[in-house]
């Protein structure tokens, strides 16, 4: 949205990075089947400007699971004109989650049935 772009008209890398930290977790809760908070970014590239009408695609992957952790890389593209085929990698980014338990404290990430 307009609202989220700075001056030269590209969206602020901020909104770009939030939403890769939210398609990062759902991958890290999906795999865990409990609650994940971000603890760590080792990796965040700007690629490529994300512009106002983009459409943003990004793909997660689970590329290590620890005792209490798991890391996900995200890949993101964004078509330029919708119904064309132009897209341009935009960003990368490797995130670390840690899994937590009802009392907000680490947990073990053990594969739940379905993940």
């Amino acid at each position: 949205m307009p609202a989220d772009t700075n001056a030269a008209g590209d969206v602020f890398g901020g909104w770009l990075m939030s939403q890769v930290d939210i398609a990062g977790s759902i991958e890290a809760h999906r795999y865990a089947q409990t609650r994940v908070v971000t603890i760590a970014v080792q990796e965040f590239l700007f690629l490529n400007p994300v512009f106002v009408g983009d459409l943003l695609s990004l793909y997660a992957k689970i590329v290590h699971v620890g005792t209490t952790s798991i890391r996900v890389r995200i890949d993101g593209y964004a078509q330029r004109q919708r119904g064309s085929e132009e897209t341009h990698k935009v960003t990368e980014a490797q995130i670390t989650y840690v899994a937590i338990d009802e009392n907000r404290r680490p947990c073990p990430v053990v594969k739940r049935t379905g993940a």
